[in-house]
């Protein structure tokens, strides 16, 4: 995919690119430079519901007990 730049410095995103990160008009997005000549762009638009499914639910949850030790674990790091 590419992009043409402006005089103006801006820069049209390929749609195909738009449609995949799921951007709009008015998208908010990070540009993280990686190197030299490498970025990546993060859109940081979108609701948290989209996260949703991502970490698979537990087969139980945790006592108060395990909880503490997990955090006493943390903490002594």
């Amino acid at each position: 995919m590419t992009g043409i730049m402006t005089s103006k410095g801006q820069v049209t995103i390929p749609v195909e690119a738009r449609t995949r990160l799921g951007l709009h008009a008015g998208s908010r997005l990070e540009f993280i430079v990686t190197d030299e000549h490498h970025m990546e762009i993060i859109p940081l638009s979108g609701s948290v519901t989209r996260l949703k499914g991502m970490v698979p639910k537990p087969k139980r949850a945790a006592t108060l007990e395990e909880m503490d030790e997990a955090i006493a674990k943390g903490a002594a790091r």
